[in-house]
């Protein structure tokens, strides 16, 4: 694991750690973070190193609105900024490896991910999704889906049995919105958060191996 900065006049600054493997498959992944994390989050270092452990470059990146405060929420208009970024991460993985390149993230990074792969369905291989935040807590009715139908990249969510943020029962009524392959995986006793104390060794393995099997099939 090292420190990654891409940097170029005009363009949102790339700003994270890349796992490289030792026994690289050629493939790689951009992942980031939620709304209130930054990409040192015990999820996303947890599951980039189980990654990498099966083959994938990792590239785990802070979003532009983190690069520009610290701590705290996205503010209000920082999306489509946030989707440029990832944009350019994936550019910049693509540099890197030769082979598929699949992006996704936690919660808001992961929502993120999605709306960018909806509008650009060249842009990746593939979706992690991790605890994608189906509407605001105690608020089901306001569903961030309206992209979803123009969704035609293969998406694997994973998501705690206990998420606020959208029930086992919603995301998957709502997973067939999307027409490309998807599948949601529910972590038990876990909430938006996933990882555990009595999921925490297991849990990062558990979804590389998941994510890994799940995208082998679009090599078939």
């Amino acid at each position: 694991m090292t420190p990654f900065l891409d940097s170029e006049a005009g363009r949102e600054t790339v700003r994270g750690f890349l796992h490289t493997a030792t026994n690289a498959s050629g493939d790689g992944f951009v992942l980031t973070h939620g709304a209130g994390a930054n990409c040192q989050s015990p999820l996303l270092v947890a599951v980039s190193a189980a990654l990498c452990g099966l083959g994938f470059s990792v590239l785990r990146c802070d979003l532009p609105f983190r690069q520009q405060r610290p701590h705290g929420p996205p503010p209000r208009g920082s999306a489509e900024r946030d989707q440029q970024g990832l944009r350019r991460a994936v550019e910049a993985m693509r540099r890197l490896v030769p082979g598929r390149v699949f992006m996704g993230g936690h919660s808001y990074g992961g929502r993120q991910a999605t709306i960018l792969a909806a509008a650009e369905p060249e842009l990746v291989d593939g979706l992690l999704l991790l605890s994608y935040p189906l509407h605001p807590p105690k608020r089901p009715t306001e569903l961030r889906t309206a992209h979803f139908p123009g969704l035609r990249t293969p998406a694997l969510f994973i998501s705690g049995e206990r998420d606020g943020f959208g029930s086992f029962e919603k995301i998957t009524s709502a997973l067939r919105l999307i027409p490309a392959r998807s599948k949601l995986i529910p972590i038990a006793a876990a909430g938006h958060e996933l990882l555990t104390k009595r999921n925490a060794k297991e849990l990062p393995a558990m979804i590389a191996e998941l994510a890994s099997d799940f995208f082998r099939l679009e090599k078939l």
